[in-house]
C-alpha cells in the first residue's frame, strides 16, 4: 500500500490550493452572504483543468483520474462548499455520463465546452414528491420516432437557473419499472422549460432550483444509450457524484479544524490560551481523527475507481456517510470553540456551519448509506458485484 500522492498529484493540488487561496477563500463569505453566483470564477476553473480529470483528452479532459478529481473537489469546498457542486454540475453528473453513454455527436457537442466551463451543466433527478426514492418519479420522455418529448416537473436541481443543459431522468415506460426509465440531455434554452430558483440556509454562492417541463422536445440523438438505460445511467452517476460529495465534506471539515486550531491559538481566557483547555483539546482531537478517517475513506473509493471498479457502490457509501457526518460534527464542534464570535459573521465559521448540514443531505441521505451499507452487509442486497 502507497499513501504517498505521486509528483503530479503533489503539483495539483498545490495549484488548486494556491487558486483556492487567491480566488475563492477571500470571497467566499461576501458571495454567500449577497447570494453571488461567480460565472468568471466557474470559467477560470474549467480553464485550470478542474472538471475533466475523468474525462480523456480527445474530448477536452486530462485523464488524471478520480483520485485527482477527488483532490480537487476536497481543496474547493476547503474555500467554498458552494464552488466545489461545480464539478459534479460540469463534470461527473454531466460531462462524464455524456462520455460514458452519449452518442459521439453528444460527446463532440457537449464535453469540452462543458470542461472548459462555456457551458454549464446540471443533472436532473429529484421531484417535489420524489426525494430518496428515485424510482418514483413522474417526468415521462416519450418516443416520437425521430424526437423525444419531455413533461414533468424537477426540483432542487444544482446550477438551476444558470445550468445550459441538464442531464433529464424519467420514465417512457412506467409498467417496466427501472427498464422503463431513460436519461436525455436537455438544453434548457428549448420551447417549454420553464425554471426557478430556490433559497437556501447555506451553499448560497451556487444555485439550485425547479426545473418545469411542458412538452419540451429533444432530439433522438441527446438520448443516453438506449430506451431503458435511464435508471442504471441514474445509479451509475450517483455513485460518481457521491464520492464527490464526501470530498466537499471532507474540505469543509478541514476549513472548520483550521478555522478552530488557530482560534485556539490565539484567543486568552483566564490568563491562558483556550487552546490549553482539555475540553477545546478533546474536540481538536476529534475532529483531526475523525477528518483523516473521511479523507482516507475518500482516497480509496477514488483509488478503487482508478483500478476499474468503477461501481464501487459500497465504499462510495462508507466514504459518503462518515464525510457528511464528519463534516457537521466538525462545524458544531468549530462553532462551539469559537462561541459567540463563532455565530457572528466575522469569521466563516457561521458559513461553514450552515454548508455542513447539506452532506448529511445531498446525493443520498446519511439514512440512505446507512442503508445501502447494511442491506450489503446482511446479505440483502450485495453490492459490488
Amino acid at each position: 500500500m502507497d499513501f504517498e500522492f505521486n509528483d503530479d498529484l503533489k503539483m495539483l493540488q498545490k495549484m488548486v490550493r494556491d487558486f483556492v487561496q487567491k480566488e475563492i477563500a477571500p470571497y467566499a463569505d461576501e458571495w454567500d452572504e449577497n447570494h453571488v453566483y461567480p460565472r468568471e470564477i466557474i470559467k477560470k476553473m474549467g480553464e485550470l483543468g478542474l472538471f475533466g480529470c475523468t474525462i480523456p483528452e480527445e474530448y477536452g479532459g486530462n485523464g488524471m483520474g478520480f483520485l485527482a478529481q477527488m483532490i480537487i473537489t476536497e481543496e474547493l469546498a476547503y474555500g467554498s462548499s458552494g464552488l466545489r457542486i461545480a464539478v459534479n454540475c460540469n463534470g461527473l453528473g454531466s460531462a462524464f455520463e455524456i462520455y460514458k453513454f452519449g452518442t459521439e455527436e453528444a460527446k463532440q457537442k457537449y464535453i469540452p465546452k462543458l470542461l472548459s466551463g462555456e457551458l454549464l451543466g446540471a443533472f436532473a433527478i429529484t421531484e417535489p414528491n420524489s426525494g430518496s426514492d428515485v424510482m418514483s418519479m413522474k417526468t415521462t420522455i416519450e418516443d416520437k420516432g425521430d424526437y423525444l418529448v419531455l413533461n414533468g416537473q424537477k426540483m432542487w436541481i444544482s446550477n438551476i437557473p444558470a445550468a445550459d443543459i441538464a442531464i433529464v431522468y424519467g420514465y417512457y415506460d412506467r409498467s417496466k419499472r427501472g427498464r422503463g426509465m431513460a436519461a436525455v440531455i436537455m438544453e434548457m434554452n428549448s420551447e417549454g422549460v420553464t425554471v426557478g430558483e430556490i433559497d437556501k440556509l447555506g451553499t448560497r454562492s451556487f444555485p439550485a432550483g425547479e426545473i418545469s417541463m411542458d412538452n419540451v422536445k429533444v432530439p433522438k440523438e441527446n438520448l443516453l444509450g438506449n430506451l431503458g438505460d435511464g435508471a442504471k445511467i441514474l445509479f451509475s452517476s450517483l455513485n460518481q457524484t457521491r464520492l464527490s460529495a464526501a470530498a466537499g465534506g471532507v474540505g469543509v471539515a478541514q476549513a472548520c479544524l483550521d478555522v478552530a486550531t488557530q482560534y485556539c491559538n490565539e484567543r486568552e481566557q483566564f490568563g491562558q490560551l483556550i487552546g490549553k483547555f482539555q475540553m477545546n483539546q478533546d474536540m481538536i482531537a476529534e475532529m483531526s481523527v475523525e477528518i483523516e478517517c473521511a479523507r482516507l475513506l475518500v482516497y480509496k473509493a477514488a483509488w478503487q475507481k482508478d483500478q476499474g471498479n468503477i461501481n464501487n457502490t459500497r465504499e462510495v457509501a462508507f466514504a459518503k456517510y462518515m464525510a457528511g457526518r464528519t463534516a457537521q460534527k466538525a462545524s458544531h464542534y468549530c462553532m462551539k470553540i469559537l462561541s459567540a464570535y463563532g455565530y457572528s459573521t466575522e469569521y466563516p465559521s457561521a458559513r461553514l456551519y450552515r454548508d455542513a448540514v447539506l452532506y448529511q443531505i445531498v446525493e443520498g441521505t446519511e439514512s440512505v448509506m446507512k442503508w445501502i451499507i447494511a442491506e450489503d452487509k446482511l446479505g440483502y442486497r450485495k453490492l459490488n458485484k
